[in-house]
């Protein structure tokens, strides 16, 4: 008797979401992520299901890869950022003060190649927010440009700690060089409490990577 080869058997006897077709663009990079739905009316058990539970069944399949592509995606987004944070810090750097004019703009136009280049990559994962919750998000982020724009490293990293003990409240160990009424920045908390979860969680990040960079800083001088 003729046997099935058991990868054609597994095929047979679930329904699930096929990847793209090489002559569909398909490919290694595409495989894992990229599909089309696939209902197998070969299987007697899937056609004595009701049309509405195979459907059922593949939408939920593609939400979980949609899920899935939204994080990939925040996480492309986060490294942006602190691309562009990064080249905000060097641009505000003190020893550029130190260099003559030929290598000031050397450094100048070798900053703007590389961030008009990072311009060029545009990602857009939406977040659902209410007007109060842009406007708590825009004074977060304007109160953190002034510690990147700042001229003393050492009063930056301050703030910095302060932000982000607003961020970790529950955190007491972490800074104890600090007197406590200087452990909180309160205008910065109460802009933070007024950000949806998901901006918060995105603050945090950015603010423990300028943290670092801060302490690192402040260690060379």
């Amino acid at each position: 008797m003729h046997s099935v080869p058991e990868t054609e058997q597994a095929d047979l006897e679930t329904m699930e979401v096929d990847a793209v077709s090489a002559e569909f663009g398909g490919g290694p990079s595409t495989q894992n992520w990229a599909v089309i739905p696939k209902i197998d009316d070969t299987n007697i058990e899937l056609l004595n299901k009701p049309p509405i539970e195979r459907f059922i069944g593949i939408l939920d399949q593609l939400d979980s890869k949609v899920e899935m592509l939204r994080k990939e995606a925040l996480v492309l987004q986060e490294k942006k950022d602190f691309l562009a944070m990064s080249m905000d810090l060097l641009k505000n750097n003190e020893y550029l003060t130190g260099l003559n004019e030929n290598e000031y703009e050397e450094i100048n136009c070798y900053v703007q190649r590389i961030s008009g280049r990072l311009a060029t990559v545009e990602l857009s994962v939406c977040t659902v927010r209410d007007r109060a919750q842009e406007d708590s998000l825009h004074l977060v982020n304007s109160l953190i440009d002034e510690i990147i724009s700042g001229s003393d490293a050492v009063v930056s990293r301050l703030r910095c700690q302060q932000f982000l003990n607003a961020c970790s409240t529950t955190d007491t160990t972490t800074y104890t060089d600090l007197d406590p009424s200087m452990c909180l920045d309160k205008k910065f908390e109460s802009a933070l409490l007024g950000c949806t979860l998901d901006d918060q969680k995105t603050i945090k990040k950015r603010l423990q990577a300028l943290l670092d960079y801060l302490i690192k800083q402040t260690v060379v001088h």
